[in-house]
């Protein structure tokens, strides 16, 4: 059951004189925006580095490593946010004219997560001196303690929870550490890094390094379109900050001037780059970059951002392309089982609170996908586990969580009372990863189910959506959806409008494999409006002459050379 919840506009408004509509100003301040400086998203108005934590020692360290050409090997993770930030350290560092540096990112099959103890010896026959980390790194207390040893300094950045123990590198830059006076706790991996890397222009600008080599410093905001996919795509909170890093990267790529790889991808998928949005970030760009590490070879996909050669990027994007519409028919039959385990439960007995699933045939990269659909369908938190390979006894798990319930803090919590039953664990409030023998994982199911049955609110475990409330038929117009669109970046935790309202069914039918295109109108019957339906077949609805209450978001309808207001339909209430 399906429980609207409307958004509160406070009465108090600040936003009057902006020449905002009325509408906007609604949305803004529901979304907490009670200062005009909150909208004001030029780059001048980032939040400054001065407070994030060791900053300015870390940059010191990469500034001694360059100055004594000594090698810095970038090992980043095999997701989004990851290759984004790998791919601009390693642009970066060479725009300040400095080649001796490469990357190495881990393949989940053979070594798992992060700085892994498995990759000191790459590391070390790849004559390294300095490690930075990028988007991993604050739980990998072994691996950093093997490259100490073995003579290598290390850099941590960050952005993941920490934690009790931290690992011993030689600096670690994190705005979630415990103490760390950074405002935005929200930065993605490539944030950290872009922080980093001004910090480091900084300091090599003061000790006459770009002088010396006759060159201008380099501009970090042209690679905010890197910046702003991978912060997107990671599905962190769009506070104020990543806002502004967010819509200065939209804007690059809106105005053509982009890196040819985000140019190839989203040719080859068929979307405008003057039109591009958070949208294309999350569900065009994002999962087609993801792609390669959940199936394959991260380094397919930092190549693609790493090029300058069209022709290159092109090859490259077609190969994403290629492993995307793969990782689309395993999630597709990984589906099939999990929906007929959820119904199995549902039949025999009440769903539990929390859910966890295994199936020896699944694929580990994909099952954070699964546990995300699943957690969809039920409004539960979930954890979908499969086998680290066809021999090991081990399973990899992915969980996803519900607004209200911290996933981590309750692998903390199991931790804390069953210190074996793990092998290790980290993510965030809404997303965790872990390692767990095959033989536990009853005994970690019933555990998981017991600690959320606790925890969990009877709030919480209704399905309750929030929306912005009803909209007058009058603006329900292409003009409005145009306007909503120029006023974001909407995202996590500054979500995009949705609406809820009565409409009558005047048309419906199938399109494609389970959507539903429809024609509705008004309830005031003084509008007829296009609309589609992803992913809810035409028989979830009312027959045709009867009226749901439906929530939509506006959407631009472009169809030779034509644009039209169409709603995009995600729940039906009833």
């Amino acid at each position: 059951m399906i429980q609207i919840k409307r958004r509160e506009v406070p009465e108090t408004n600040n936003l009057e004189g902006l020449g905002l509509s009325k509408l906007i100003q609604r949305l803004y301040l529901s979304r907490g925006i009670t200062e005009p400086s909150q909208i004001n998203y030029k780059l001048q108005n980032l939040l400054h580095s001065s407070k994030l934590s060791n900053i300015k020692k870390a940059a010191g360290i990469v500034v001694s490593c360059i100055q004594k050409n000594e090698k810095i090997v970038i090992v980043g993770d095999f997701d989004a946010d990851g290759a984004t930030a790998t791919a601009l350290s390693i642009r970066a560092i060479k725009a300040f004219g400095y080649d001796n540096i490469e990357y190495l990112v881990p393949n989940r099959f053979d070594f798992g997560y992060g700085l892994s103890s498995q990759l000191i010896p790459i590391l070390q026959s790849m004559q390294t001196d300095l490690i930075i980390t990028v988007d991993n790194g604050i739980s990998s207390i072994s691996g950093t303690a093997k490259a100490k040893e073995a003579g290598m300094k290390v850099i941590i950045t960050d952005h993941h929870l920490p934690a009790e123990e931290l690992p011993d590198a030689d600096a670690i830059v994190n705005p979630n550490l415990h103490g760390d006076e950074f405002p935005s706790k929200s930065l993605a991996g490539v944030g950290v890094v872009f922080y980093l890397l001004a910090e480091i222009r900084k300091q090599l600008t003061e000790c006459g390094w770009f002088e010396s080599k006759n060159i201008q410093p380099p501009n970090l905001a042209q690679w905010l379109d890197i910046v702003a996919l991978g912060t997107v795509a990671d599905m962190v909170g769009l506070d104020e900050n990543n806002r502004i890093l967010v819509n200065d990267g939209l804007k690059r790529i809106q105005a053509g001037q982009t890196i040819a790889g985000i140019h190839a991808l989203l040719k080859i998928a068929g979307r405008d780059y003057s039109k591009t949005n958070t949208d294309t970030f999350g569900f065009v760009l994002g999962p087609r970059l993801n792609a390669a590490g959940r199936l394959e070879d991260m380094s397919v996909g930092i190549e693609l951002l790493l090029t300058d050669d069209a022709t290159k990027a092109r090859n490259l994007a077609q190969e994403l392309d290629s492993i995307n519409q793969q990782r689309k028919e395993i999630q597709s039959e990984m589906q099939e089982v999990a929906n007929s385990v959820i119904k199995e439960l549902k039949n025999i007995k009440k769903l539990p609170n929390g859910i966890c699933l295994f199936h020896k045939h699944w694929h580990q990269g994909v099952v954070g996908l699964l546990a995300s659909k699943v957690k969809e369908k039920t409004n539960r938190p979930v954890v979908a586990f499969a086998p680290e390979s066809d021999e090991s006894p081990i399973l990899k798990g992915s969980a996803r969580s519900i607004e209200g319930f911290h996933i981590r803090d309750a692998f903390v919590e199991i931790e804390a009372h069953y210190p074996d039953l793990m092998i290790k664990f980290g993510g965030h409030a809404m997303a965790a990863g872990l390692s767990i023998h095959q033989e536990n994982y009853k005994q970690f199911r019933e555990i998981f189910n017991q600690i959320v049955d606790n925890k969990l609110t009877e709030e919480q475990r209704m399905h309750v959506i929030e929306t912005d409330g009803e909209i007058d038929s009058i603006d329900l117009c292409l003009a409005v959806a145009e306007e909503l669109q120029q006023h974001g970046p909407w995202g996590q935790n500054f979500p995009a409008p949705l609406f809820d309202g009565w409409f009558n069914i005047i048309e419906k039918k199938e399109v494609g494999s389970g959507h539903c295109k429809m024609s509705l109108q008004t309830s005031d019957l003084s509008k007829k409006i296009e609309a589609i339906a992803f992913g809810l077949h035409p028989d979830k609805f009312n027959p045709i002459g009867q009226r749901n209450h439906l929530t939509y978001k506006l959407d631009i309808n472009e169809f030779a050379g034509r644009r039209n207001l169409q709603l995009i339909i995600q729940n039906i209430i009833s």
